[in-house]
């Protein structure tokens, strides 16, 4: 069984190089077997150390379920979950065990309430990853103390008190506590702040965009909230009913985005959105259209108003190498943290039709 060592020095985010988790052609589905439905359907999906990555799109768009696929909550029904070269998808029983006590990949859900115990003080909460590791019991408090520091709390003042005697922004923190005093490498946090008023909102977004300096951590931040990954993310990956329409650098995807849906996001962002940006009434099906067969081809179809006869295959993802441009000779995710994909019959072409 490994362990994190004692010391945890600050180190420079390092965002290029291969992967450290690596996701390819990742389906899920739920219900009984022969009516199962769909949830995530061929996602792929790339992190590096030190980076943030979001992850954006309406409720039931799979987000939470490929967060949970990822951290072995939930068993795909096909594809590769890569780690550091480990197909985590593959791990069962006892292999699936031991690697989760390992501490490297951690998970915070959206709920923080919920997920604290409330009989619990905040020292036994925050250390009990540690006694599921194996960290001996004399090296634990330090460690407790280390990580609560780390993310912003007075282990003296506040390690004796229940999630009950704690606020929400504290309650936040204490979660992000809990999941970074294994040091893993892989943080995943489910809508951290959407719970959250404007001052604890911000604080924990800085919080995040900090951790992954310090510890050099690869962070996957879910959100249904643009303005909450603009500040901090690097790339943002963007999905729609089990589908992943578009993916890249963050700031290019704002600017610039390539699928329908994604420039209906941002038009309906007005904290993210410019004045000269399109409007959501520009981007719209109109309501006299002919209804899409429900489940065919591309799962936007049915609300996009640029959907032609050629929708009803569903669209490979291909790489967008510069604006206005789409490579279809090359499919799949390209390597670099800077690529760009878009999963659109009409990606070029769109923006055309506008009036």
């Amino acid at each position: 069984m490994t362990t994190a060592t004692d010391s945890a020095p600050a180190v420079a985010p390092a965002t290029t190089g291969a992967p450290l988790l690596d996701i390819r052609g990742l389906s899920v589905s739920y219900g009984r077997r022969g009516a199962n439905t769909r949830v995530l359907n061929g996602v792929d999906l790339a992190a590096r150390s030190g980076e943030i990555l979001g992850i954006i799109g309406e409720t039931g768009s799979g987000k939470t379920t490929l967060a949970r696929a990822t951290v072995g909550l939930v068993r795909p029904e096909a594809g590769r979950i890569g780690f550091d070269g480990q197909d985590l998808a593959a791990l069962r029983g006892g292999a699936l065990r031991a690697f989760r006590r390992t501490g490297q990949v951690q998970f915070t859900f959206q709920d923080s309430l919920r997920s604290l115990d409330p009989e619990l003080t905040v020292d036994r909460i925050v250390g009990e990853p540690l006694a599921v590791a194996g960290v001996p019991r004399d090296r634990r408090a330090a460690r407790v103390a280390e990580a609560l520091t780390r993310v912003g709390l007075d282990p003296a003042a506040l390690g004796t008190r229940t999630p009950g005697q704690l606020s929400g922004g504290q309650r936040q923190r204490v979660c992000v506590a809990r999941a970074i005093v294994t040091r893993p490498r892989l943080l995943i946090t489910d809508e951290p702040v959407s719970a959250l008023d404007a001052s604890n909102r911000n604080l924990v977004l800085h919080l995040l965009d900090r951790l992954r300096r310090e510890l050099d951590l690869a962070i996957i931040v879910i959100s249904h909230d643009l303005s909450s990954l603009a500040g901090i993310a690097d790339r943002v990956a963007v999905l729609y009913r089990g589908q992943l329409v578009e993916q890249g650098p963050i700031s290019e995807v704002l600017e610039d985005p390539r699928h329908p849906y994604t420039a209906l996001l941002t038009a309906s962002a007005p904290s993210v959105r410019r004045e000269h940006r399109l409007l959501p009434a520009q981007l719209r099906a109109s309501g006299d259209r002919e209804a899409w067969p429900d489940g065919v081809g591309c799962a936007f179809a049915p609300r996009c108003r640029f959907a032609g006869p050629e929708c009803r295959e569903r669209p490979a993802t291909v790489r967008s190498d510069g604006p206005g441009t789409v490579n279809s000779d090359e499919p799949g995710l390209t390597e670099g943290p800077g690529a760009r994909s878009v999963a659109c019959h009409h990606a070029t072409t769109w923006r055309r039709e506008l009036v």
